[in-house]
């Protein structure tokens, strides 16, 4: 049995607790929080043994053996590095952090010493498996283009610290833009990118709250990423080769309870549709991997959900992503 701290009230962590309900091998043994009244909520309905609103006391608690972070963005370096400090494995919800100052203070707080996985739930389900079989089984020819676009009207429900659209949504596009490319061009080949963008800045909050990023790639291969965070849910997601297109029929970002599927699409010839159907969501699955890497005593995923070198070259992508955004709107 995994014992859980859950830190974080919000809908996040009412999601992570649905999938540790669905898991036998999992429990949620703490939960911490800063509004003592909403955490006692939270700890009833859920019916978690003991709340708290001390960090250090959550992660420190000797009856927890992982640490879930449900945190804003910008604050998961300080999480992590608390929960690492007391030896305690870590999922911490994407992205990995808001500056690379902060993603080399938790990369450094984990590497080497404690597991830790970045929270982009979706690779942990076994439609991604499948999809990455398919790309690698050399029907695709030559890797051409990527096109990923996601959108979602969540702007009133993220804390406006978090970085906007490109740190809570562009992640998914770019980190499946980033399992393609290192899976068909070899490891460290999307790292090597380069990267354009434009899109348009909140007068809210001042964070970017649409965006369109280019990239190409050494084997000329090209992406582009597009994300929003002010209408949806939409989602798309499709490779093309030299000899056709892979494309995704449902949301690859949230894949569901039941089928999900994609489509192989040849340029010349009919086409073929894969369907994965399974009884556990990519909340439950992720749970479920955690788990399994504790047991085993590793320090990281294996692709395709992110390894720590995956994470770091992730944020690294993210915030040039940002930077190249507000350029564009300054020239």
């Amino acid at each position: 049995m995994l014992r859980w701290a859950i830190l974080g009230t919000s809908f996040i962590s009412e999601t992570m607790m649905r999938a540790l309900a669905s898991s036998p091998g999992s429990v949620a043994t703490v939960v911490y929080g800063r509004d003592a009244v909403r955490l006692e909520d939270f700890r009833t309905r859920h019916q978690i043994a003991r709340a708290t609103t001390s960090l250090e006391q959550a992660v420190a608690d000797q009856e927890i053996d992982a640490v879930y972070v449900g945190l804003p963005n910008h604050v998961h370096h300080l999480a992590t590095s608390a929960a690492a400090r007391a030896g305690k494995a870590v999922l911490s919800e994407k992205s990995l952090t808001v500056t690379n100052a902060q993603a080399d203070e938790l990369l450094g707080a984990v590497e080497g010493k404690v597991l830790f996985v970045e929270g982009l739930m979706y690779l942990a389900h076994p439609v991604i498996a499948r999809f990455v079989e398919v790309l690698g089984d050399g029907r695709l020819g030559g890797l051409k283009a990527v096109r990923a676009s996601y959108a979602a009207d969540i702007w009133q429900l993220v804390n406006t610290s978090g970085g906007g659209a490109i740190y809570n949504l562009g992640c998914y596009p770019a980190s499946f833009v980033q399992l393609v490319v290192d899976t068909v061009d070899g490891d460290g080949s999307f790292e090597r990118g380069t990267l354009t963008a434009t899109g348009n800045v909140s007068p809210v909050d001042a964070n970017v709250s649409e965006s369109a990023a280019s990239m190409r790639f050494e084997s000329g291969a090209l992406a582009s990423i597009h994300t929003a965070e002010t209408y949806g849910m939409t989602s798309h997601f499709e490779v093309h080769g030299e000899r056709g297109v892979l494309a995704f029929t449902s949301n690859p970002w949230l894949p569901a309870r039941g089928t999900n599927a994609f489509e192989w699409i040849p340029y010349d010839g009919a086409a073929e549709r894969f369907e994965v159907t399974d009884p556990l969501d990519a909340f439950d699955h992720q749970v479920r991997m955690m788990e399994a890497l504790v047991a085993a005593g590793r320090l990281e995923a294996q692709r395709p959900s992110p390894r720590l070198a995956d994470s770091r070259a992730l944020i690294t992508m993210l915030t040039e992503w940002e930077a190249a955004t507000r350029s564009s709107l300054r020239s």
